[in-house]
């Protein structure tokens, strides 16, 4: 009979494309995937991992297979749900992705509020890029995401994937002290040219939006510095080098040296919580949901659902 955590290791082997990146998801190391697996090829009499260059690429039976254990997940899955719904409180494992500001900014809170008041579930945190968390979700990789979307990049909504809006993040400009934009109320995007940028790498959404609201604004951007996390950034503006429209989730409290600026109209990015169809009775994703509502605004958001809604 087929071990179903040696099929959970080479179905995690095949959504993340390494040893390496499934161990980081199922919070195993590398050499326990490799052991899994290496068992699972003893248990089946076959070749599952063929070496590729520095890596690993799963053979053409091992593709087979680990379809099949999405399979088998998707079924223990109905049944974890069938058995929580019926006891009526959340309870078991639930593991949860998140990009890095939310995972910073709001989970912290809503993962301590869970554990005091459901001691019987365990709640497991993975930081994650928000491009990948959706798909996460729709494999059966992890079973909660908390992802966001901007009005030039709609979230995707793959089949089998449920979402509730979780709330509004709204954006700020964010300049050095003594910059002549602290003295106004609000700037305005005509106002904006012949500034030094800080932001994200090309292919980042806050990178696109800025290119494209400048550009639509008549000015070719000046990108003076590039940083994947906003508190870098926000510490490149502190010393003098130049603004940055910053998400408020996740940046915390402004260094000495950057003034915050509100931007009309300024980019407000949606968070959403994203769930498997097949759980959504499941008492642990709806209460989470509902806590992860209940937990925004965390600072200075700019809205909310107007009520939690019977399911999440």
């Amino acid at each position: 009979m087929l071990d179903l955590a040696r099929m959970r290791a080479l179905h995690a082997v095949s959504v993340h494309g390494s040893v390496a990146g499934a161990a980081a998801a199922l919070g195993y190391t590398p050499s326990a995937v490799s052991q899994q697996i290496a068992k699972l090829e003893r248990e089946t009499r076959t070749t599952l991992l063929e070496r590729r260059g520095r890596g690993v690429a799963l053979t053409e039976e091992a593709r087979h297979l680990a379809d099949t254990a999405q399979e088998l997940l998707a079924i223990v899955e109905r049944a974890e749900t069938a058995l929580e719904e019926r006891r009526g409180r959340p309870s078991g494992l639930l593991t949860v992705a998140a990009f890095a500001s939310a995972a910073r900014g709001l989970l912290p809170g809503v993962l301590a509020d869970l554990a005091g008041r459901h001691p019987a579930l365990d709640v497991r945190l993975t930081e994650v890029d928000p491009h990948l968390s959706v798909d996460l979700v729709a494999r059966g990789v992890t079973d909660l995401a908390v992802a966001h979307d901007w009005d030039i990049a709609p979230l995707p909504a793959p089949e089998g994937v449920e979402q509730a809006l979780v709330g509004d993040d709204l954006c700020d400009l964010v300049v050095p002290a003594g910059h002549p934009f602290t003295t106004r109320g609000a700037v305005r995007r005509s106002d904006l040219g012949g500034q030094r940028w800080v932001c994200q790498p090309p292919g980042r959404v806050c990178h696109d939006w800025l290119m494209r609201t400048l550009r639509t604004a008549g000015f070719e951007p000046d990108i003076a510095h590039v940083a994947e996390e906003n508190h870098t950034i926000v510490a490149l503006v502190a010393a003098g080098l130049g603004v940055a429209v910053v998400p408020r989730l996740g940046t915390g409290t402004l260094p000495p040296g950057a003034v915050a600026v509100p931007l009309q109209p300024g980019p407000v990015r949606r968070l959403y919580a994203l769930w498997r169809t097949g759980a959504a009775r499941r008492p642990a994703i709806t209460e989470t949901v509902r806590t992860l509502q209940a937990h925004w605004p965390p600072r200075h958001g700019v809205g909310r659902p107007a009520a939690p809604p019977g399911r999440p």
